[in-house]
């Protein structure tokens, strides 16, 4: 290896500065780009980040590297362990053997090499044009035994002003609720054994200024891109240094590397902003600029779950097709209770043959209708799981993830198939890929409703979810292979399964099964800090929600949903004639600005009322936005005071004015709220500090604001 100067990546507002003195790669900075530094700057960059020698200490004191290690003497959590038999091998000293540089892709892959414990790595790290960083590190066993990997994730530092940590859990109807406290020396770690991320998986680990939001205050984090196991950690030193570290988790002996083999992590997504909005907008940029993201309208889906349950049949169906098509929808996807024996959620997952006594004709004659109404067909699955009462159970009870020799715990009365087994992989891909040409499918909602217990390989009876993961995104990919266009829903108990592996191979994530609009303000919230709204299934509900016996008004409904992936999940055929037409106004609402909306940047409102929820989209250039203010409780004061907007051009001139006709109602105000009724120009600068006069709105009720410029 020749190159020693420091290594400056920049690209998206983002700047690296790597020092290449030391053992491995050591990041100086990861966060706003410094320009174009000299290489003499870049050199006493790294001159002064170099510590004193301290009593009680080491004689030279490791920096923090891209794979920090205990032989270097770093005293943190290693990026890195494992072993060989007999526990040999498990301190190894890897040094940095080459770089590449691309500059004009602002990337570098780092090559190292420990000879005598018969490692390589290959580290990989990149800025995104929006400025987010990504990195992989590839492990190679180049000994002559097997080493066995425990653990290998990637490691970006972070700056000392970060005093505290972000975090989500949740569980079942409940994602994405977030947590605060101080980050303080020691560890914080949040892992999922679960066999895929779960309900309570937070999506981002964040560390920032104490006190950040989503306007304002420094803050970085990390995302594992990755649908198994997963561990995700925030790391504070007595010796300074503040770190996020994330990877896959793996179980003892799941990934063992003979000779010649290599294991990558996946992808960790690092982005940083003052605010979480900024944070966030460099996320939506990169996820946007995929190859695979979505490029045509986010079709308006009604999907038939909540409107019939398991009570299926033509006659319904057909109907529930016929106003769905009359109030504006165009996509229509048959969910749970198809297939071959299904009349509750007990029985039959896994026979994936429709069922001839409640569909004597087959599904075509419905599919077939369907379109004949302009709406596209979709079709429920839950590909990876059984139910022991099936066909596919009792002639294949050695397909299950289960330790040799006992049967799994259940969870909703099913159980989980090794995908990663040749035959389960090849039954499930026969199975859809002559549904999906028989039917014409359009539209898969692939659901996933339970946790992995005992997740053993049904081949080698050893760890067996890393293989099934893999699988998983084998499966998908071949489905999308052979079916150009078709589109794939990710879920799993709603949101337990929302990471950028999975939506590498799939269209949108089911956000959560609870559909009541004030319980998805934070599941949305901060679900959206890592995706984009169009990539989130947002749906009106009944006016009575199955998850929370909460009865709202159409209009929160409708607002609730009408920034994301539009849909509807409700018996319409029980809606009035005014109810139908309210709502086809929403789904035309939405389509005049889904286009808008879906390349937009979303804003959050840091409001200083918990009464109050303040949310929209800007366009990139500034020139359009729409918000949505939610009364969500009642408040103290009495008519409100002010709220403010956020993300707009502080310089452009905007004409402010409720979108008409939507909504119907605004509140028990006394007379008229003057710039709703007239409408008001002001600038960016004035609508961000000084705001305008709330609405008196009744709780759990919503409006649209609507900015627009010359």
């Amino acid at each position: 290896m020749q190159r020693r100067e420091p290594l400056h990546l920049h690209r998206g507002g983002t700047s690296l500065v790597i020092d290449l003195a030391p053992a491995l790669p050591t990041v100086l900075w990861w966060g706003e780009d410094l320009g174009s530094p000299s290489d003499a700057e870049l050199r006493d960059l790294a001159t002064a980040s170099i510590p004193q020698r301290a009593s009680g200490g080491l004689d030279d004191p490791a920096p923090l590297t891209l794979l920090p290690q205990n032989a270097d003497g770093w005293f943190g959590g290693p990026g890195l362990r494992g072993h060989r038999a007999g526990g040999l091998g498990f301190a190894p000293a890897l040094r940095t053997t080459d770089v590449e540089v691309d500059e004009d892709t602002a990337s570098a892959v780092f090559h190292a090499e420990d000879a005598a414990a018969g490692l390589a790595a290959v580290i990989r790290i990149a800025i995104g044009a929006s400025g987010v960083v990504t990195s992989t590190i590839e492990l190679r066993n180049t000994g002559t035994d097997d080493y066995t990997l425990d653990e290998l994730v990637v490691t970006l530092p972070v700056p000392p002003s970060a005093r505290e940590i972000l975090d989500t859990t949740g569980r079942h109807l409940h994602e994405r609720s977030p947590q605060r406290h101080a980050f303080t020396i020691g560890t914080h770690e949040r892992s999922s054994h679960r066999g895929r991320p779960g309900a309570d998986a937070t999506l981002l680990l964040a560390a920032g200024e104490p006190g950040f939001g989503f306007e304002r205050g420094l803050v970085h984090a990390l995302h594992v891109g990755w649908s198994g196991n997963h561990v995700i950690r925030a790391e504070k030193r007595p010796t300074g240094e503040s770190l996020l570290a994330g990877g896959e988790l793996l179980q003892s002996g799941e990934v063992v590397l003979a000779p010649g083999e290599s294991y990558a992590t996946p992808t960790v997504y690092g982005s940083w902003g003052d605010g979480l909005n900024t944070l966030s907008a460099r996320l939506h940029e990169h996820v946007r600029a995929r190859p695979s993201h979505p490029s045509r309208p986010r079709p308006v889906t009604l999907n038939t779950w909540e409107a019939v349950y398991f009570d299926q049949g033509f006659d319904s169906l057909a109907e529930l097709a016929d106003v769905a098509a009359e109030i504006g929808a165009e996509r229509f996807v048959l969910d749970d209770g198809w297939f071959r024996g299904r009349r509750d959620d007990t029985t039959s997952l896994g026979d994936w043959f429709v069922d001839e006594t409640v569909w004597p004709e087959g599904l075509r004659p419905l599919a077939d209708h369907v379109r004949s109404r302009g709406l596209e067909f979709g079709l429920w699955f839950e590909p990876e799981m059984t139910n022991l009462d099936s066909d596919l159970a009792r002639e294949h009870p050695d397909w299950l993830l289960a330790v040799a020799g006992r049967t799994p715990l259940p969870g909703r009365q099913q159980y989980v198939l090794d995908v990663a087994n040749p035959a389960v992989s090849a039954y499930l891909l026969e199975r859809m890929d002559a549904l999906i040409g028989e039917l014409g499918i359009a539209y898969i909602k692939w659901d996933h409703n339970r946790d992995v217990v005992d997740g053993a390989s049904s081949t080698s009876r050893g760890p067996g979810v890393h293989r099934a993961t893999t699988a998983l995104y084998g499966l998908l990919a071949e489905l999308r292979r052979r079916h150009p266009g078709l589109e794939i829903e990710s879920c799993a108990s709603g949101g337990a399964r929302v990471d950028l592996g999975i939506l590498e191979h799939t269209d949108r994530v089911w956000t959560s099964d609870c559909i009541d609009p004030i319980e998805r303000l934070d599941i949305q919230r901060y679900t959206g800090l890592l995706l984009p709204p169009e990539l989130m299934g947002e749906h009106v509900s009944g006016p009575t929600s199955h998850s929370t016996g909460r009865t709202l008004g159409l209009d929160v409904r409708a607002i609730g949903a009408i920034f994301g992936h539009f849909g509807v999940e409700w018996d319409v055929r029980e809606a009035t004639a005014d109810e139908r037409a309210h709502l086809a106004d929403w789904i035309t609402a939405h389509k005049q600005w889904r286009d808008r909306l879906h390349t937009a940047r979303t804003v959050h409102v840091d409001v200083t009322d918990a009464a109050l929820d303040v949310r929209g989209a800007v366009s990139p250039d500034g020139s359009w936005g729409l918000f949505a203010l939610t009364q969500v409780t009642t408040g103290i004061a009495h008519p409100p005071g002010r709220f403010t907007f956020a993300g707009l051009d502080p310089e452009r001139r905007y004409t402010v004015r409720a979108p008409h006709p939507l909504p119907r109602v605004l509140g028990p105000g006394q007379s008229p709220l003057a710039w709703a009724e007239t409408g008001v120009t002001l600038s960016g600068r004035a609508l961000m500090t000084v705001g305008l006069q709330r609405p008196i709105l009744f709780p759990q009720h919503s409006i649209l604001i609507e900015l627009t410029t010359d």
